[in-house]
């Protein structure tokens, strides 16, 4: 029962890191119907930025907030310079362009970074764990889970309560009419890119405290997929209980069944159980049921 607990608990602290991310995943679907296949290098390029901020010195959450502005503009032009022109054009070009956008990123962040692993130092949350009845805590993930909560909840309350939040829901329920009331679709479509950066940075940061920011973090990115497809590609609050989710699956997957098919089944695990979900709930948990009469 206690390597349950402690393998659920850390699940839910890891989940909650996945949810941010897959925030960002859900922000570019919901505005565009654009899966966007290139969410792992925004989560690395993060995690580097970060990294690269506190190594001279900033502070970790200044250095957070240095990412958050970085990611602003390179979402802001990548929306500009790769996918201004594709508004109206077939999906599939579109999503075949974000893959582009993929391997650009993933080459740039090597020319620049390299592909060594490299860790915070001094490392930013204390190393001792902290202990709960008879459940040992990592410091790192408790953290880490508490800050992507926090953030995770202001994009929620940005959403919810700005002008500008409004107008995005307002395109992605429907772009006609949003244009009609003067909304701009230019501007929600860079605006969800920089928010997608925005969140996809901090997950990618954080993941990057717990085991260190190497090409792998770009790897996580992706993982969260599932976390999405559970909760509904177009669903905020599926984004949030899609990544709890796969959070828990992962850590038990690799806490009872690595011992019986090593190799990576941690990793492996959450794909394979959003195969078997499709099967049952295409749309998700939370997803918009697409209803087609003739």
């Amino acid at each position: 029962m206690e390597l349950f607990l402690m393998s659920l608990s850390t699940g839910i602290m890891v989940g909650g890191i996945y949810a941010l991310v897959a925030l960002g995943w859900v922000l570019i679907y919901k505005c565009s119907g654009v899966l966007n296949l290139a969410m792992g290098e925004l989560t690395l390029i993060g995690a580097y930025v970060t990294l690269t901020f506190y190594s001279i010195g900033i502070p970790f959450i200044l250095s957070i907030l240095l990412s958050l502005i970085v990611g602003i503009i390179l979402g802001i032009l990548v929306e500009r310079i790769f996918l201004d022109k594709l508004i109206g054009e077939p999906l599939l070009a579109v999503i075949m362009v974000t893959v582009g956008i993929s391997f650009f990123l993933k080459g740039i962040i090597e020319f620049i970074w390299g592909t060594e692993t490299r860790v915070f130092t001094p490392p930013v949350f204390p190393l001792k764990p902290f202990t709960i009845g008879f459940l040992k805590i990592s410091t790192v993930y408790f953290w880490s889970f508490l800050l992507a909560i926090v953030v995770f909840g202001a994009f929620v309350a940005f959403f919810k309560y700005t002008r500008w939040g409004l107008a995005m829901q307002a395109t992605a329920d429907d772009e006609t009419a949003a244009l009609s009331l003067g909304v701009s679709a230019r501007f929600v479509y860079a605006a969800a890119w920089a928010i997608a950066f925005t969140a996809a940075g901090i997950g990618g940061a954080l993941l990057g405290n717990i085991n260190g920011v190497n090409i792998s973090v770009g790897y996580l990115g992706l993982l969260v997929l599932p976390a999405v497809v559970l909760g509904g590609l177009n669903s905020v609050p599926g984004a949030l209980m899609g990544g709890l989710i796969i959070g828990v699956l992962q850590n038990l997957a690799g806490t009872y069944l690595d011992r019986y098919f090593p190799g990576g089944v941690k990793e492996v695990f959450p794909f394979a159980f959003m195969v078997v979900f499709l099967l049952f709930k295409p749309y998700g948990l939370w997803g918009w049921e697409r209803i087609e009469r003739v």
